[in-house]
C-alpha cells in the first residue's frame, strides 16, 4: 500500500496539466523535497508492474503518462473520439445559454434576445443533440419550441437544469471577476 505522501503526490500529478516539480509538491504536501523523492520512488516502484499508468520526469517536473505499450490503443482511441469530439463557435454558445435559461423557447424569442439570426446555430445544436424539438407553442404559425436535453447535462456536468446559476448568482459572479480584474490592474 502507499504512503499517504505517495497517494498525495499520484493525485496532485493525475490533476496537473502541466509537470510539477520536486519543490512544488514538497511546498503544497509540507514535506521535505527528500520525502517527495522518496514517495516518487515508491510511486514508480507501484506504477512498474501491472498498470498501465506511469510517471515520468519532464521538464525538470514529474508527470503521469500512460505506458509506451499503451500507445497503439491510445491512438486508435483519439482517432475515434476526434470524430465525437464537439467544439461549440460563441454564437452556439449564446444561443445555448438562451435556450437552456429561457427553455421551452422559440427561435424567433432566441432571436430576439441575441438580435440576429440563429437558424443554423439550432441545426447546430440539434445536430450535436444538445437541444430538442419541445413541441409548438399555441398561437399564430405555431412555431417550435426548444429545450436542453439530457446530453447538454452531461456535457455541462449538471444534475438537472436547476444547478444553472440564476440570474443573481451571475451577477454576483460578475462584479467579483471585475473587482478581481480592477485589483490586479491596480496592483501592475
Amino acid at each position: 500500500m502507499l504512503s499517504l505522501t505517495a497517494r498525495c503526490i499520484e493525485a496532485l500529478l493525475f490533476v496537473a496539466s502541466d509537470p510539477v516539480t520536486e519543490e512544488e509538491l514538497s511546498s503544497v504536501l509540507c514535506v521535505t523535497v527528500d520525502d517527495v523523492k522518496e514517495a516518487l520512488e515508491e510511486l514508480a516502484e507501484h506504477y512498474n508492474d501491472h498498470h498501465s499508468l506511469t510517471i515520468i520526469r519532464v521538464c525538470s517536473g514529474w508527470r503521469m503518462a500512460t505506458e509506451d505499450r499503451m500507445a497503439g490503443i491510445i491512438s486508435s482511441f483519439r482517432e475515434t473520439s476526434q470524430k465525437q469530439r464537439m467544439r461549440l463557435s460563441k454564437a452556439s454558445l449564446e444561443t445555448l445559454a438562451v435556450v437552456a435559461f429561457d427553455q421551452p423557447v422559440t427561435r424567433a424569442e432566441i432571436e430576439e434576445i441575441r438580435g440576429v439570426r440563429c437558424d443554423r446555430v439550432i441545426e447546430t445544436l440539434l445536430s450535436h443533440g444538445l437541444i430538442k424539438v419541445a413541441g409548438r407553442k399555441p398561437g399564430t404559425g405555431t412555431p417550435l419550441l426548444y429545450r436542453t436535453t439530457d446530453k447538454f447535462l452531461e456535457k455541462f456536468g449538471l444534475n438537472s437544469i436547476s444547478d444553472l446559476p440564476t440570474l443573481e448568482e451571475i451577477k454576483e459572479m460578475s462584479s467579483e471577476i471585475e473587482e478581481r480584474d480592477v485589483d490586479e490592474e491596480s496592483q501592475t
